[in-house]
């Protein structure tokens, strides 16, 4: 467990395993530990990096509103910081998976693949209006909330619910004194109301960057919770399609199929990182044209 500075902001980042880099960015807040199933897996085959944003996790409160290319930045950023400036496997979850895909599009050669685990879409999404009016509305709520004691009196609890109905079976297996340290905070309830209330925005400039910038041929992939209901599953499928990703749907699995099926989980990074690996051995084996 480490902090590095990004952007003014300390970040509370683990790494674990060794091997080539896989990137674990969590959705809406959520924290660090809720990668704790899946990064046994994978650390024996790859370098695990998790980290918390701004307002999430044990990182410190975010300076400014989130946006898809800045996003994208931090991620790099943070590998910057960690010394490793290699290819990564980007794994993002929910909103985040807006987060990996804007690395991949401004970061390519950075990236060697892409998964996305129940990814938010929105394939309309605009900018709403008045954007500092709505993060002035977001302080303000999260400022009355906290002052009138919510996070501490309700935060564990909201938390313990919402991964509760995010799951096809189990509560919440993150340890009680985590729960606590993290989201009795009015930090963690400030980053999660910021993410929230400028989702739309991202959304909407993660449309507009792939107007701009082409994926890398990095293998992506994308994992549907089939708990989401078929119209779900399908709108994943869709977003495969334009992507031109690997499609999975997960069954049994909810929203946090982190949680829910870890080893479909590691075993699509895992997949993702040989079939690129593949990639380059075939490159390599064609014959190159004379000069």
């Amino acid at each position: 467990m480490t902090f590095v500075r990004v952007g003014g902001v300390p970040h509370h980042v683990v790494v674990e395993g060794s091997g080539p880099v896989c990137v674990l960015s969590a959705g809406l807040a959520m924290s660090w530990f809720d990668w704790d199933q899946v990064v046994p897996l994978l650390a024996p085959y790859r370098t695990v990096v998790r980290f918390d944003r701004p307002g999430h996790g044990l990182s410190g409160p975010a300076a400014v509103p989130p946006s898809a290319a800045g996003e994208g930045h931090r991620i790099a950023d943070i590998l910057d910081a960690l010394g490793l400036d290699g290819p990564s496997t980007v794994v993002g979850h929910s909103i985040a998976g807006f987060h990996a895909e804007a690395f991949a599009r401004l970061h390519p050669a950075r990236t060697a693949a892409v998964v996305l685990l129940d990814s938010s879409i929105e394939e309309h999404a605009r900018v709403p209006a008045a954007p500092a009016v709505r993060t002035a509305v977001a302080h303000g709520v999260g400022n009355a909330l906290s002052a009138a004691g919510i996070p501490a009196a309700l935060g564990p609890l909201t938390r313990r619910a919402v991964v509760r109905l995010s799951r096809t079976g189990g509560g919440d297996p993150a340890p009680a004194a985590l729960v606590r340290r993290c989201y009795a905070t009015s930090r963690v309830l400030q980053g999660a109301l910021l993410e929230n209330t400028h989702y739309l925005a991202v959304a909407a400039e993660l449309l507009a960057l792939r107007e701009r910038h082409a994926l890398p041929g990095a293998p992506v992939a994308v994992l549907a919770a089939t708990a989401g209901g078929a119209r779900w599953v399908e709108r994943q499928r869709t977003l495969a399609r334009q992507l031109g990703a690997r499609f999975e749907a997960v069954d049994p699995a909810g929203h946090l199929m982190m949680l829910d099926r870890p080893d479909a989980v590691a075993r699509a990074v895992l997949d993702a990182g040989d079939a690129r690996d593949a990639g380059e051995a075939v490159r390599e084996e064609r014959p190159q044209p004379f000069a």
